[in-house]
């Protein structure tokens, strides 16, 4: 792969994982669904660029809540508790169903097995337009309830397709909590699980070097200004989803994604990309 290529490749990536990462809109799916139609690094290296981008959008959340963070390890240590529990279910699914879930986006059912994961993102952002307007008349400050629910849909949401900030503020939303407390937990939130699969990556680049020797010096360049363009635009798109959770307006979100479904739902009737990246 020349240098161009690179570039080129990951800026798009880079670019695309900044802004639906933290928008209900499933970075991963983006990225999956960008892989299969031409934009990839190599057979086999799906997850490997999918973490390596999650990197950017990681430097993103601590720029932007990195007093949070360093409030977490201040007593009573009641976030920082919640944010380790509701780490667990997504740390577990991932450790025992990640060459499962991989292998359920690879292959000729692809776009289709996408399809379905962007549909129902959009469903559950739809219930909450629906619903959370009701459920928030009287919002309660965020608690285990709302963290644990959080936490399970977090590990959902491990399905490309399937909105991790989506999912997870939805949860907490309909639970009755208040919709920035929500909103600032579900970033936090994030923080983990990239750690935890970007290790998972080394581990296995460790292991097996000659998986990731495809991508070359070049590749890795690109790699680079990809993990950059992430920060930035993840940093961009905090600042929108923010506002976006105190009108808690979904509807576009979830409309923009019934319209992605329905798009892979046609290429996949049409054959073009029969095998995924």
């Amino acid at each position: 792969m020349d240098l161009w290529e690179a570039v080129w490749k990951s800026g798009i990536l880079g670019a695309v994982q900044g802004l639906t990462e933290f928008l209900p809109v499933s970075s991963s799916g983006h990225l999956t669904f960008l892989q299969i139609i031409g934009l990839n690094f190599g057979e086999g290296m799906t997850t490997f660029i999918n973490v390596m981008m999650h990197l950017g959008t990681l430097i993103a959340v601590i720029a932007v809540f990195w007093r949070d963070i360093l409030a977490l390890f201040k007593k009573p240590f009641k976030t920082l508790l919640m944010l380790i529990v509701a780490t667990i279910p997504a740390g577990v699914v991932g450790l025992l169903f990640n060459d499962e879930i991989d292998a359920f986006f690879s292959g000729p059912t692809a776009l289709l097995n996408l399809a379905v994961c962007f549909a129902v993102t959009g469903l559950l952002l739809l219930v909450a337009e629906l619903v959370a307007k009701r459920r928030q008349k009287q919002p309660h400050a965020l608690g285990w309830g709302s963290s644990i629910s959080m936490g399970l849909m977090q590990a959902v949401a491990l399905f490309p397709g399937i909105s991790r900030s989506g999912s997870t503020i939805v949860a907490g939303t309909l639970t009755g909590a208040k919709r920035e407390d929500v909103a600032k937990f579900s970033f936090l939130m994030s923080i983990p699980v990239i750690l935890g699969s970007f290790a998972v990556e080394v581990v296995g680049v460790v292991r097996e070097p000659s998986a990731v020797a495809q991508i070359g010096t070049n590749g890795f360049i690109g790699i680079a200004i990809g993990v950059v363009l992430a920060a930035v635009f993840g940093f961009l798109a905090i600042r929108l989803m923010l506002r976006a959770i105190r009108k808690a307006n979904y509807i576009w979100f979830s409309v923009y994604l019934v319209c992605l479904s329905l798009t892979c739902f046609w290429l996949n009737a049409l054959g073009i990309f029969p095998v995924a990246a």
